[in-house]
């Protein structure tokens, strides 16, 4: 069967294949029959691929950079950096993982009693498109360093960006089955749930297919990890440097034309200074200008899908329906995936952008009173991936970040994923970690062993 993509830009149309069956069994059946032998080549083997697929990433970045603005509408600049961050993630994993897999000897009234951790086999990887490289890398390379194969379900309108992953780690020498595209949609990844060589699923996309995934995972007992949606408050107090927290809320919010699980979505500003705030935010929004993805001066990229951002513009007519202030944009542009930065003002709970994840390039402006108004309204949400507090006064913002429920808290910084600390989210947000040494031990057996 064939499936469509169109270019969110260009409205291009291009068609890929989808697999059957029989594909499917001749991928696993490769996976299960590669494993042995990827575990058996230990750390440092498995390492030396690792950085193989990173040179091989460097090598061609222009190309898989324009995939990505294909498939997605990303904007090249920030595609190049996905690529580089997803190459500098396999090295990282490459110089780490040997002490991250180190037995750990506990001291026991046992002659011997120790920690050790072991891969499990194949695990399937379900994969969003707003960050159609890095999203995968962030499981692969710890997935692979663990001595664990992979699949890869990814999203439909990414086809291109999967294929070249698959490119690159075919490039690097990786060995057949280690890693392999499943081109499937949602009835055939229930099936490939099921399949016993299946032993864990890991998923990032919406809250719905995380709770779909979730239950299909847990029918048969297998692990898994859900990197859901988020609606991440950026807590603004009134001793903030207004300079820079004004641009870095317009970095997080409008950065991939607003398709980020942790982009700043919720503003949540202390009367004292929210009207300066607003101000600075809103002038500096509107200079951000909607073009061709592949231009060095385009400011906002193209929404991914016409049906996505169709439904970002229902939510911002019903909060306005409700009371909310459109400030800035809130219109759809022109082309059928273009929406210009834009803000609500004075959003208040009822309104879906008080409540909802606005998955695109709409801030969310709720004034607040004082701090503790500000801690009740950023945990006042269903979802709890990422937050911000932005203040002088680092001691206070610490307290601030603690009292916040996420999966991370950042102080006077945007919130964003970084290889070297574990990165999920709690509540309707998901569970379990990736990167840092706590993603590589998400998919292994952890196994006790005493010697007496």
């Amino acid at each position: 069967m064939t499936v469509e993509n169109r270019d969110p830009w260009t409205g291009e149309i291009r068609r890929h294949e989808k697999i059957d069956a029989a594909g499917i069994e001749r991928a696993l059946a490769a996976a299960d029959a590669a494993f042995p032998a990827w575990v058996a080549l230990g750390v440092d083997g498995r390492g030396a691929y690792l950085r193989k697929i990173a040179a091989s990433l460097r090598a061609r970045r222009e190309s898989i950079a324009t995939l990505m603005t294909q498939d997605m509408g990303k904007l090249r600049r920030e595609a190049l950096g996905e690529i580089e961050k997803s190459a500098a993630a396999c090295e990282y994993y490459a110089d780490n993982a040997a002490r991250y897999l180190e037995d750990q000897v506990i001291p026991t009234e046992a002659a011997k009693s120790y920690v050790r951790y072991e891969p499990i086999g194949c695990v399937l990887a379900i994969m969003p498109w707003n960050f159609p490289i890095w999203q995968v890398f962030r499981f692969l390379a710890p997935g692979l360093m663990a001595g664990n194969v992979a699949v890869l379900k990814h999203a439909t309108n990414v086809p291109q960006c999967a294929d070249a992953i698959a490119d690159v780690l075919a490039e690097a020498g990786v060995p057949a089955g280690v890693f392999a595209v499943l081109h499937i949609d949602n009835e055939q990844t229930a099936k490939v749930i099921g399949d016993p060589r299946i032993k864990a699923v890991t998923l990032t996309g919406s809250e719905r297919a995380g709770r779909s995934v979730a239950a299909t995972a847990g029918q048969h007992l297998k692990k898994c990890v859900m990197e859901l949606g988020g609606s991440d408050p950026f807590v603004v107090l009134e001793d903030a440097d207004l300079d820079r927290t004004v641009t870095m809320a317009v970095l997080s919010r409008y950065g991939n034309a607003g398709q980020t699980c942790i982009a700043a979505k919720r503003f949540i500003v202390v009367e004292a200074i929210a009207d300066a705030f607003v101000e600075r935010f809103a002038a500096a929004a509107a200079r951000l200008q909607p073009g061709d993805p592949n231009a060095d001066g385009t400011g906002i990229a193209p929404m991914a899908r016409a049906d996505l951002r169709d439904e970002l513009h229902k939510q911002v007519q019903a909060s306005i329906a409700r009371g909310a202030t459109p400030l800035l944009g809130c219109t759809p542009g022109q082309g059928a995936t273009v929406y210009p930065a834009s803000i609500l003002d004075g959003v208040k709970p009822g309104m879906p952008a008080y409540h909802e994840e606005l998955f695109g390039p709409v801030a969310s402006i709720i004034r607040v009173r004082d701090e503790a108004e500000a801690i009740r309204v950023a945990n006042d949400t269903a979802f709890g991936l990422g937050a911000s507090v932005w203040t002088r006064d680092k001691a206070r913002g610490d307290q601030v970040a603690r009292q916040i429920a996420a999966g991370a808290c950042f102080v006077n910084t945007i919130v964003r994923s970084d290889v070297r600390l574990p990165f999920g989210g709690t509540k309707t947000s998901g569970f379990g970690r990736e990167l840092a040494e706590h993603g590589i031990h998400e998919f292994m057996n952890i196994k006790t062993v005493v010697v007496d």
